[in-house]
């Protein structure tokens, strides 16, 4: 420096007045310095100096001259001391933590959520791990928002999504443990590292459940089956070990084929879903075709029974009726022969038109009975035909006297 010029001060060669030389005079009092306003500034060396020796003094140093009231100086501090280093062991639990308190390295108790005591260190230590908190543990994928995971939204590490199914088909899954802290001291000592062994555990067993299921099921409706099924065995693997931890849910995130054939197998989908619409609408048509062809066949075997039936019945009471009338005319001949030409003739007259005259009338005209030829235009091509004669009185005949028609 421009100042330094080999002398004793390291500002160079003292100069009266200090280092910056000698101030200009000025009035009495007008000044700063022990003299007055205006005076020299104080020697910051000699203060330095004084502090030195009382502190000497005080503490009993060599060269100092401490006397009785630095005993109790000494015991003041020490008393401080020792209550400073009582008071570290108060601590305070917050309501979703629990108190481990570990003496000379090992666990001893446990307090609850509020404020509690240990002896200080190095006798006892406290932990206060999260007991109500619930983790999360990200499996196939890391989420950019660790609050709210999804599929999708972070990196996908492929090492961990891709498994094999029962099918030996290869299918990507991300799924996400949820967890939290069921016993604090097995948590705090039985694992270096709780969140790793939580991984491991459920990749192993989500791989294992994955082996023993096919894609179909696997991609559709066996996904609660997996999710549920994976949760109780990393449970209990996670019990094998003492870890302290419960799993409270597994969710599965994304479950779909590879990347790569992704769109071959959706067309596999789409023709498998076809195929099972169609097999419904044949199961759909068969189930009401064949019931309704039963039902049909039924009626008809029902219909010719009915009429097999009725014309066995009506061919029984025919020929019951001939052997009663057999048995009758056996019996009587005279009355049955008359009995059966009057219903011989009432049938034959009831069908035909007939005219009845009484023999004792006189002057009687006869009619021509046209019918319905009266009214019936003649055929073209052909001639009308003659007029015929009357046709005769008809008369009612009588039954044989005195013996039977023969």
């Amino acid at each position: 420096m421009a100042l330094n010029n080999g002398g004793p001060s390291p500002w160079g060669n003292p100069r009266p007045g200090g280092p910056w030389g000698t101030p200009p005079p000025g009035p009495p009092g007008g000044g700063r310095g022990p003299g007055g306003p205006g005076g020299p500034g104080p020697d910051l060396d000699e203060l330095i100096r004084k502090a030195q020796e009382w502190l000497r003094s005080t503490l009993f140093l060599p060269g100092g001259g401490g006397g009785a009231g630095s005993g109790r100086v000494i015991a003041i501090l020490a008393v401080l001391a020792l209550g400073a280093w009582a008071a570290s062991g108060i601590y305070r639990v917050q309501p979703d933590e629990l108190g481990v308190v570990l003496r000379f390295g090992a666990y001893h108790h446990r307090d609850e959520p509020g404020l509690n005591y240990h002896m200080p260190w190095p006798i006892e230590v406290a932990e206060t791990p999260r007991v109500t908190t619930e983790n999360l543990v990200f499996i196939g994928f890391r989420s950019g928002d660790p609050s709210a995971p999804r599929a999708g939204t972070g990196r996908d590490v492929l090492e961990e999504s891709l498994m094999l199914t029962g099918d030996e088909n290869i299918i990507d899954i991300d799924f996400v443990v949820r967890w939290r802290i069921g016993s604090a001291p097995d948590f705090l000592f039985n694992t270096r590292n709780p969140e790793v062994t939580i991984k491991s555990a459920a990749e192993s067993m989500m791989r294992e459940v994955i082996g023993r299921t096919p894609i179909q099921p696997a991609l559709t409706e066996a996904r609660g089956q997996i999710e549920t099924q994976v949760a109780q065995g990393t449970q209990a693997i996670l019990d094998q070990y003492k870890a302290g931890v419960v799993i409270t849910q597994v969710q599965l995130q994304k479950v779909d084929p590879p990347a790569a054939v992704i769109e071959a197998f959706r067309d596999v989908q789409r023709a498998a879903a076809d195929k099972e619409r169609q097999r419904n609408e044949a199961e759909a048509y068969r189930n009401d075709i064949i019931p309704r062809a039963r039902g049909e066949a039924e009626r008809m075997m029902q219909e010719a029974q009915g009429f097999r039936d009725s014309q066995e019945a009506r061919a029984r009471g025919e020929a019951t009726r001939f052997i009663s009338v057999l048995g009758a005319y056996q019996q009587a001949q005279d009355i049955t022969m008359r009995r059966l030409y009057l219903e011989t003739m009432e049938d034959i007259l009831r069908r035909n038109p007939k005219v009845v005259v009484d023999d004792r009338l006189q002057g009687l005209v006869p009619f021509l009975n046209l019918g319905e030829q009266a009214g019936r235009p003649p055929a073209a091509g052909r001639q009308p035909a003659p007029p015929t004669q009357s046709p005769p009185m008809l008369q009612t005949p009588r039954p044989p006297q005195g013996g039977t028609p023969r």
